[in-house]
């Protein structure tokens, strides 16, 4: 892992892109790193677009500031390529994940990654559809985020998921959410 990892979330308001943030970070405290999950919100209204940040650490953390520089790009919603630069600030080798359908390849071409950043696609909509009934995507891109970064396991993030979880939702939503999360983890695609 490198010294700070770094990850930038692009989003809009409703779709559970601060939340994954925050789990995210939870599940990487638990397993004994230094966190930062912070939002960036422009107009706050359901829909608009939004940006989250994490930071991971084995060392304390005391930057607190934007990520301009991601080693990781997380675009929960793919609509957001079209009027966002997502790209913006990445390193040579950074890596990208993006909410879609769609073929990694055919998403590399349209980000116009450079050959050394991976790209990676999942269907988080399509997972979170089928296994919560719901277009919230948050819970299949955390899923994929901790398999591609490698910072923390499967059972870490799903032990999190039941805990942030469990105090607010039924057991059918929270078992569809930690369904979303495995599926999530199992289908990221890279290209």
């Amino acid at each position: 892992m490198a010294e700070i990892l770094e990850i930038r979330w692009h989003g809009r308001g409703g779709q559970g892109t601060v939340t994954a943030a925050k789990v995210f970070a939870d599940a990487c405290l638990s397993g004994g790193r230094y966190v930062q999950a912070f939002p960036e919100y422009g107009p706050e209204r359901s829909g608009a677009p939004l940006r989250a940040y994490n930071r991971v650490s084995s060392g304390e953390l005391r930057m607190h500031c934007p990520v301009l520089k991601p080693n990781i790009v997380a675009v929960v919603d793919a609509t957001l390529l079209d009027s966002i630069n997502v790209m913006d600030g990445a390193p040579d080798d950074a890596l990208v994940l993006v909410n879609s359908a769609k073929d990694p390849k055919e998403i590399r071409e349209r980000l116009k990654a450079k050959p050394s950043q991976k790209v990676f696609t999942v269907d988080a909509t399509k997972i979170a559809v089928d296994c919560i009934g719901r277009a919230m995507p948050n819970s299949p891109m955390v899923g994929s985020l901790a398999k591609i970064s490698g910072v923390v396991g499967l059972d870490q993030i799903l032990e999190d998921v039941q805990k942030s979880f469990g105090k607010k939702f039924s057991q059918k939503i929270i078992d569809g959410n930690l369904e979303a999360v495995k599926r999530g983890y199992g289908e990221v695609k890279e290209g």
